[in-house]
């Protein structure tokens, strides 16, 4: 899900002539079915479907634009707010005794606050020295699929004592043909940092404490999923 961020004022003679406002995308328009094991943000661009295609649309014109910016593309994005497949998994957790969860689909799952904090940063940097502008990809450390996040939610969930009804043992894992949805999903959504974490000297954390961190401040708020 990349976003599209102002890092100064753009050409006064283009229809851009004002700073960018954030515009938040998907991983949709970088992913296909490729198996490679993470894509750079140097890879081709292979959308699977109409909705890739206009986030990837997005990106061009943003470059097109002449601004200096920052595209940040990330995936797989949860919060302890929101509708997200985090908050879904818990709910459904609670009201069924069997669950059936993609398991072909790869990724990281990225929480929103770590997509801040991490923007936040790249902007100071880029925005003080203009070579740091550009493309980049954003995602917490390591991958998973659909069917082992939900797992672990609904496993740490189970721990800090919220109510789930599901069994550990009745997750079903299935595959994407199983569960179809109108706009096709990656099988591969890996997405390799390397680039943004050299560029401003970052290490991202890995998915697993993203989600806990989203799970106890559900199951602490007590509020409903």
């Amino acid at each position: 899900m990349p976003s599209c961020l102002p890092l100064g004022a753009c050409p006064s003679k283009s229809r851009f002539d004002k700073k960018l406002d954030p515009v938040e995308q998907t991983k949709y328009a970088k992913h296909s079915h490729n198996n490679k094991p993470q894509r750079t943000s140097y890879d081709p661009t292979a959308p699977l479907s109409a909705y890739g295609r206009s986030k990837l649309a997005g990106e061009e014109l943003v470059r097109a634009s002449g601004c200096r910016h920052l595209i940040l593309r990330t995936s797989w994005v949860f919060a302890a707010r929101g509708t997200n497949f985090v908050r879904t998994m818990l709910r459904l957790a609670r009201e069924r005794d069997a669950l059936r969860v993609v398991a072909d689909q790869v990724g990281a799952p990225t929480g929103a606050e770590l997509i801040a904090d991490v923007t936040a940063h790249a902007m100071r940097g880029a925005g003080s020295d203009p070579q740091l502008a550009g493309t980049y990809h954003l995602a917490a450390a390591g991958e998973a699929s659909w069917n082992a996040v939900a797992r672990r939610a609904i496993a740490r969930a189970r721990e800090r004592g919220a109510p789930v009804r599901v069994a550990d043992g009745a997750i079903e894992a299935i595959a994407s043909a199983a569960y179809p949805q109108a706009a096709l999903r990656p099988l591969n959504s890996r997405l390799d940092t390397t680039k943004l974490r050299a560029a401003f000297a970052l290490t991202l954390p890995p998915w697993q404490a993203g989600v806990d961190r989203a799970v106890d401040e559900l199951t602490a708020a007590k509020e409903p999923t």
